[in-house]
């Protein structure tokens, strides 16, 4: 039987909503909380320089009151070395970040940007944390993520996510095989392989028959969905969805 893939909910467009208004409603945490009850594996949370989402006070929070990982997603700079250090949290996940972009927009040049990343994933590996790197599912990139010691990569669905959504089917096409050739290829590595962005219950569920996957990260599709039929409902969907792309992996 195939490896049971883990659903980690990215709560920052909670955090979007509640920031909308400047109060303290809805709270990301106890969103983080009805998750987990709900079924979520763990919880990611992106810290971003000008904290547009997530604030300080949030991870804080987040590393008290949930009992499954956290998932820091962060850009590989000083400050944010430093708060993942200070707050040990089960896995940092570095990303590439520019304050213009709405979301993550790609994944990270790894090749181009390794004299830069390497000290940070050293440092991080080093205090216990374990480090992903969040990019595209390339060779080279993959290659030089397992050769500065990371011991996992997510592979950027969104490109993939984005063709589906716009009705380019041969485009999808050749970005699943990419994916799924890269998967294969991180895994031979000795990566843990994850993925995440722009992951609906159909696509999570296609891309969950690949036998390398081990993590799924979501979160602005559950939060829209749960809009319409609450969180928990949200979850226990793509749970099953995550569960029969895990069977044909299987098959």
């Amino acid at each position: 039987m195939a490896q049971i893939i883990r659903l980690g909910v990215n709560v920052d467009h909670v955090a979007t909503v509640r920031n909308a208004r400047g109060g303290v409603h809805p709270d990301p945490v106890a969103i983080a909380k009805l998750a987990i009850a709900a079924g979520a594996d763990g919880i990611t949370a992106h810290l971003r320089e000008d904290r547009r989402h997530i604030r300080d006070a949030d991870i804080e929070r987040l590393m008290a009151e949930i009992d499954r990982p956290l998932n820091f997603e962060m850009a590989a700079t000083d400050e944010m070395v430093a708060i993942a250090l200070r707050r040990q949290p089960h896995a940092a996940c570095l990303v590439p970040e520019k304050r213009e972009e709405r979301t993550t927009e790609g994944g990270l040049d790894v090749v181009g940007q390794r004299r830069h990343l390497e000290p940070a994933v050293r440092e991080l590996v080093a205090a216990g944390v374990r480090v992903s790197l969040f990019v595209e599912a390339d060779a080279a990139t993959l290659e030089a993520s397992a050769a500065m010691g990371a011991p996992v990569v997510e592979l950027h669905t969104g490109t993939w996510c984005e063709a589906i959504a716009h009705g380019r089917a041969d485009e999808a096409a050749r970005e699943f095989d990419r994916l799924a050739e890269g998967a294969r290829r991180a895994s031979a590595l000795g990566l843990e392989v994850h993925a995440g962005h722009g992951l609906d219950y159909a696509s999570a569920e296609t891309i969950s028959a690949l036998p390398e996957i081990a993590e799924l990260n979501i979160g602005h599709y559950l939060v829209g969905e749960a809009l319409a039929v609450g969180f928990p409902e949200t979850i226990r969907l793509m749970k099953a969805a995550i569960a029969r792309g895990r069977r044909k992996a299987a098959a």
